[in-house]
């Protein structure tokens, strides 16, 4: 290779030999060339790697130009551990303050700004007492990987106290776990092997796995997100319960298996059934989709192109699925031409718009059975549909589900009638209280008192029975309806606005005369363009005032009645003109 590094061209005898004692260097005949450490440099190496650019060539045949210089200081600062002195003090501190030094101690290491010391309310600058000796700062040099190494300068003595701590932990557990045997007993077969293999401490490596799988879903597990909360778990890769495509077949002349795109396009297990086979292969991909439809217009390209249209699918797909929209909407057309063509000529549409033959003769291929009554028995029974809520869900020691009760307006339980949902079962405890509390508000207080008197007077006769709550209820009822007929006398039929109008009335023929002249003095008062002022107008009210002169009478209901006009009756302008 020393010939190689003269600069010059070489005769052809030069160049010859020099050819040769490579080949020889090569071959292994003649000794490998050494570079200026007395290193054997590799023949093989091309001539583009060993030769040196001309900026670093030394004129010697070497391969240090492709070496990474090494530094003194990296080798030296590896050698001999040093690194930063954390917290030393270099010498005695200074008597007085040093211009230049920190203001709050009088160190001249650091700034005022950066002081790591306690501030003084006056500073050693004035004071000039406690004056802070100087810090020792290394002057190390790194490199670039130096500088960024986040291990650079630990102590790997720092660990062991770590482990230290980790085993003072697992010692007092298994003590702790001793003890609870020890109180407990070796009640079974298994816990007293446990204590033999565990030795004197009593535990051995089955315990660990216990209390890890007592952890076990509090941890991520990889590829997934666990909330162990809400039992849910969110899968970003396939469940690795199922068995993988490429183990279904271990031979190795059934389908192929694409790692690179997780696929297997044939069945694995040609000889069973698709039908039965949990997995058939990735071919039913294949079809499924727009992959049809993509056919579809790939044959009518080729189509098209036999016919001398100029069209590609891959060139042009725009123009093509244009094309053989319009075409698909043209080939309808004809068809619903030809079928209509054909039903106008021959007839026969009555026929294709049939209802269908279930209906028409009731006969069906079902399988239907019915008892003597005509109950259905087997055969067409109606499916229940499926409720979106949980079903058969009993809270509360409740026997029904919710909603099973209804009244007054309201969901309960049937199983104790109780409308409080997140109430407990009280059974028919429940159900009687609560018809002695309907029976209660039904009566009211008043009834309440009453039948309490009553009660007390059956208690005093002679058969000495006493009557129950629904019996005091209709007898008041009934005493009640007595006293409304004897009022219906003496009371204002008028003030039951209801019942006004109904019934056979005995009109006052004065009252009803006035009533309608009335209404003719207030027709002709508003022909004339007599209005009333609306600040004098009289408040109507819908209420009764109390006064009778203020009510709506019979009397004027009747006149209101015989000058009302009907404007929807057609014979109300009729007049007959022959009679004239």
């Amino acid at each position: 290779m020393a010939s190689s590094q003269i600069i010059g061209k070489l005769s052809k005898e030069d160049y010859r030999k020099q050819k040769d004692l490579e080949a020889a260097r090569k071959a292994g005949t003649a000794p490998a060339e050494r570079d200026e450490e007395g290193k054997e440099i590799n023949p093989h190496i091309p001539q583009y790697i060993s030769k040196a650019p001309w900026y670093l060539d030394t004129g010697h045949a070497s391969l240090k130009h492709q070496r990474v210089p090494t530094s003194g200081s990296e080798t030296a600062l590896k050698d001999k551990g040093e690194w930063y002195a954390r917290g030393v003090r270099a010498g005695p501190a200074a008597t007085k303050f040093r211009k230049g030094a920190c203001e709050n101690c009088g160190a001249m290491t650091h700034k005022t700004r950066t002081c790591m010391e306690r501030p003084r309310r006056q500073g050693a600058k004035w004071t000039g007492k406690d004056i802070q000796a100087d810090e020792v700062v290394e002057n190390l040099k790194l490199d670039w990987d130096e500088k960024r190494d986040r291990w650079n300068g630990y102590d790997p003595r720092e660990h062991d106290k770590v482990a230290e701590e980790y085993e003072r932990i697992e010692e007092e557990r298994r003590k702790l776990k001793a003890s609870e045997l020890d109180k407990q007993g070796p009640t079974t077969t298994a816990e007293a092997k446990k204590i033999v293999e565990g030795g004197a401490g009593g535990f051995s490596s089955d315990d660990d796995n216990d209390d890890e799988e007592k952890y076990a879903e509090q941890m991520d597990m990889p590829g997934q997100k666990i909330n162990t909360k809400t039992r849910t778990t969110i899968r970003n890769l396939r469940i690795r319960e199922d068995t993988a495509k490429y183990l279904l077949n271990l031979d190795i002349n059934s389908a192929h298996y694409d790692p690179k795109t997780r696929s297997m396009r044939d069945n694995p297990n040609a000889e069973v059934n698709p039908e039965d086979a949990h997995y058939a292969g990735d071919n039913f991909v294949r079809y499924t989709g727009d992959a049809p439809e993509l056919a579809k217009v790939q044959l009518f390209a080729w189509n098209a192109a036999e016919r001398g249209n100029d069209v590609h699918l891959q060139a042009n797909p725009t123009q093509l699925a244009l094309l053989h929209k319009q075409y698909e909407s043209k080939k309808e057309k004809v068809k619903d031409t030809n079928r209509d063509s054909i039903l106008e000529k021959y007839g026969g549409e009555e026929h294709l718009e049939a209802p269908p033959k279930e209906l028409l003769l009731a006969q069906t291929e079902n399988y239907v059975e019915y008892s003597r009554t005509g109950k259905l028995v087997k055969g067409l029974e109606k499916l229940k549909a499926k409720s979106k809520y949980d079903e058969d869900v009993h809270p509360y020691n409740h026997t029904t589900i919710w909603g099973s009760y209804w009244a007054d307006g309201r969901w309960g339980y049937k199983c104790c009638r109780s409308f409080n949902k997140n109430a407990y079962c009280t059974g028919l405890a429940g159900i009687e209280a609560a018809k002695a509390a309907t029976a209660a508000q039904l009566l009211g207080e008043g009834s309440a008192s009453f039948s309490a008197a009553a009660a007390m007077a059956a208690g005093g006769e002679d058969d000495g029975t006493q009557k129950t709550l629904l019996e005091q209820h209709l007898e008041n009822k009934k005493k009640n309806r007595g006293k409304d007929k004897d009022k219906e006398g003496t009371s204002n039929p008028h003030l039951k606005r209801k019942d006004l109008g109904e019934g056979d009335v005995e009109l006052d023929q004065h009252k009803l005369k006035k009533a309608l002249r009335e209404l003719d003095e207030k027709k002709r008062g508003g022909e004339k363009g007599e209005e009333l002022d609306e600040r004098k107008r009289k408040y109507n009210s819908a209420y009764a005032s109390g006064k009778a002169e203020e009510e709506v009478t019979e009397e004027q209901l009747e006149a209101y009645r015989l000058r009302r006009q009907h404007y929807d009756d057609p014979m109300t302008n009729y007049k007959d003109d022959d009679d004239d």
